[in-house]
């Protein structure tokens, strides 16, 4: 089921609240049910309901994620849509948890992990790179088709990119060149397209707890307002 009114507005209020762990939590949620945009896909009513009881100290975050699986395994009907909609929830259940962890670690490793953690229970394929070679048509390109790394070499190119970026020195640039640096080395990550789906999720989340190693702080409501 579709979420029927604004969740947005819902979370807001409890960082309008001011109360510091519940703004942490809405935030992190905004980002998480935000970042489902990005493959067309919707959470429901029952996610953002369980998201406020988590945001509010009712439940941890394991129980949410435990009714989430529980609220799906009893449904009787599986419609197309609900598939969906299952995976939006889980998935943002799994990026609401990660986002609230201060454990990372640069590598093409954490990516793989990061990959694995979301679409744990999504998808078979989780946490592995695919396989064969792929192209999409990518309609934030006018339809241009995007061209990603051969299968056979993704491992290999994720290891030069990454130790590009370990090697290189932000130490003469001002914050707007950083920041474009670091933009065309997740770009980069994104055209590798590592794993068969859940790439763009994947790399944002990556993203954006590379981008607080930095120390920056990063506004989780443009992932919930512009991740189209």
């Amino acid at each position: 089921m579709e979420q029927e009114h604004d969740w947005q507005y819902d979370l807001d209020e409890y960082i309008r609240q001011g109360e510091p762990d519940r703004s942490e939590k809405s935030a992190a949620w905004q980002t998480a049910i935000g970042l489902q945009d990005v493959d067309g896909l919707q959470t429901s009513e029952y996610l953002l309901e369980t998201a406020k009881e988590h945001i509010e100290g009712k439940i941890d975050i394991s129980t949410a994620q435990k009714r989430i699986y529980s609220y799906y395994e009893q449904r009787d009907v599986r419609m197309t849509v609900e598939q969906d909609t299952m995976e939006a929830d889980i998935v943002a259940a799994h990026i609401a948890e990660l986002l609230a962890e201060k454990t990372f670690q640069f590598s093409p490793a954490e990516l793989q992990t990061i990959h694995r953690r979301l679409f744990t229970g999504v998808f078979k394929t989780a946490g592995q790179y695919r396989t064969y070679n792929i192209s999409k048509k990518e309609w934030v390109l006018n339809g241009k088709t995007v061209f990603y790394a051969a299968f056979d070499s993704i491992r290999d190119t994720l290891d030069y990119d990454f130790g590009q970026e370990k090697a290189f020195s932000y130490s003469e640039l001002d914050v707007a060149q950083s920041i474009k640096h670091i933009a065309k080395f997740i770009s980069g990550i994104w055209q590798i397209h590592p794993f068969c789906e859940g790439n763009t999720r994947t790399t944002a989340v990556f993203m954006i707890k590379y981008l607080q190693t930095f120390g920056f702080n990063v506004s989780n409501q443009v992932f919930a307002d512009n991740s189209w």
